[in-house]
């Protein structure tokens, strides 16, 4: 049962996030079509179609996202706290869901039959559908400034609909509507649209953020003030390359003009950002208010003490001076008649994990990755110039990198521990980490062809920078169950870094490839991602648990 709680949770957060991402596009789409098209000479047939496909695609979505996440909370109410159907029925998500539903049912089966006639009440079931996600929001939950909390979260999520939403629409008007001058009005429109959302996101996000946060202690010595860090950081990113759309936009002439082979690659990237800002807004759900945690804060101290630079750690300890694995502590202890808590309580269950043999470890395990890491974006950024050809093998030394993290990463399950191959696939952090071996072995074959050239096409190329997207995006996600909180937090501080550098990095590498080579960008372009894998490798080298 600790194990499917576990999973369950990072089951939770990937449904939450799918949610807020379906809500947004199909949102985005209805206001693109009322705002940024709103007349009817905007309006083509190339436009239409594509645009409330992709809508009914996103409110299916909803509604699909909504009854696993509905089902799965319910069901495990039910079978851990034992809960009769009926109590649980009426819990406040399963109302939420039944609206969210609702409305994507609405708007999937909405009348079209006059297209270039947009009816304003397609703003009900968007709106049912950002009343569903405050409802199990944060804000629902406050006792104390509730309602001006839930109308924050409100123009929150309608700002971000209006803005990141709209983008896909953006898109498909640059690419399928044949009418320069109508696409410039389009473009034009969604300008403004998108800085009035910017602004309004910008105000409704602060507002929440000292609500919620409180204080300077409280944004960096807690998860939920780190993840809005992570926020923040993302958000400044989306804002220079909205700025650079918004420079794009204003030297495109009525008849269009050159910048429009950049506009959507820019907007690809923005995005892409934007689904990784989703994603850490999902994981914030998962976490209660900073302001909450007024206990076991980390302190700056604290956090200059454990990211101080030391020297790496390069001597492994033996496998057999590691803690007992978990599942064989739950064995013992149910040989010996002892009931185990399904959380830590103090003094009823000796489960310590994390002995100085295991500490040292994973510090070594760490410090080989970084090392390799630091020395692959060496070798990347030597290949960048024309005097060093030969450094375009790079990729190739992440299948070494593989085979290490498969045998090292997880000591306790299979090839080096008691649980066997596939029981190892039930706990949350080997899954992740298995999924993250074979990512990198795919990672360094693609690469390998691309940089030499043995694969020529756009879509090998991209492979690189996906990888490094998801990569980033699964460590925001990522979870240690550790015992106490400050520990937990001070790695996960470096985790989230490291998934930063990540997004990062890819985007980077993918505006590289996809922007026109006749522009000086994918020059300066491709300096920056082999900095982040030098940033992540030295990251990795200093990272320490003690």
């Amino acid at each position: 049962m600790v194990q499917l709680i576990s999973i369950f949770s990072y089951f939770v957060v990937l449904l939450r996030a799918a949610i807020l991402c379906f809500q947004t596009v199909a949102v985005g789409g209805i206001l693109f079509l009322l705002l940024a098209a709103r007349r009817e000479e905007l309006r083509s047939e190339a436009l239409l179609n594509p645009a409330w496909k992709l809508i009914r695609w996103s409110a299916l979505g909803i509604i699909l996202s909504q009854v696993f996440f509905g089902v799965s909370n319910s069901l495990l109410l039910i079978h851990s706290a034992e809960l009769p159907l009926r109590t649980v029925l009426g819990a406040n998500y399963v109302l939420a869901g039944l609206l969210a539903i609702l409305a994507g049912v609405a708007i999937e089966f909405w009348p079209t039959g006059k297209r270039k006639k947009m009816s304003l009440w397609l703003l009900l079931p968007a709106a049912m559908t950002l009343a569903a996600s405050v409802m199990t929001s944060h804000s629902a939950a406050r006792m104390e400034d509730r309602a001006f909390l839930s109308s924050m979260t409100a123009l929150h999520y309608l700002a971000t609909a209006s803005w990141i939403g709209g983008l896909p629409y953006l898109l498909l008007a640059l690419k399928r509507v044949p009418d320069e001058a109508v696409k410039t009005q389009i473009v034009r429109n969604f300008s403004r649209q998108a800085m009035v959302s910017v602004a309004v996101l910008f105000a409704a996000g602060l507002a929440m953020s000292l609500v919620y946060v409180g204080s300077w202690d409280a944004l960096y010595g807690t998860a939920y003030g780190a993840m809005v860090t992570t926020k923040v950081i993302l958000f400044g990113c989306m804002l220079l390359l909205g700025a650079a759309n918004f420079l794009i936009v204003r030297k495109i002439g009525p008849e269009g003009g050159s910048g429009t082979a950049s506009l959507p690659r820019f907007a690809e990237v923005e995005i892409g950002i934007g689904l990784s800002v989703i994603l850490a807004a999902a994981s914030l759900t998962s976490q209660p208010p900073a302001v909450d945690l007024t206990q076991d804060r980390v302190s700056l101290q604290e956090i200059a003490t454990r990211f101080a630079p030391r020297m790496p750690r390069f001597s492994s300890p033996n496998v057999k001076e590691l803690s007992e694995s978990t599942n064989a502590m739950l064995k013992r202890a149910m040989a010996e008649g002892k009931t185990v808590p399904t959380s830590f309580v103090p003094g009823q269950f000796a489960a310590d994990t994390n002995k100085p043999a295991d500490i040292a470890w994973s510090e070594y395990n760490h410090s080989w990755a970084g090392l390799v890491v630091f020395l692959m974006g060496i070798l990347a950024l030597l290949a960048r110039s024309r005097y060093f050809p030969w450094a375009n093998i790079w990729p190739l030394m992440f299948l070494g990198l593989a085979l290490f993290l498969f045998l090292r990463a997880d000591p306790e399950n299979w090839p080096l521990g008691p649980n066997g191959f596939w029981e190892s696939f039930a706990v949350p952090d080997v899954l992740q980490h298995r999924a993250a071996v074979l990512l990198i072995i795919v990672f360094a074959i693609f690469t390998w062809r691309v940089e030499t050239g043995r694969m020529k096409s756009m879509s090998a190329a991209l492979v690189f920078p996906g990888v490094c997207v998801l990569g980033g995006m699964v460590l925001l996600t990522h979870s240690h169950a550790l015992g106490n909180v400050k520990e937990e937090l001070l790695v996960e501080l470096s985790h989230t870094s490291l998934a930063i550098l990540g997004i990062i990095a890819g985007w980077s590498r993918w505006l590289e490839l996809r922007l026109p080579q006749t522009s000086k960008a994918p020059k300066y372009l491709s300096w920056i991602w082999p900095v982040c894998f030098i940033l992540v490798g030295l990251v990795l080298m200093d990272y320490h648990e003690s």
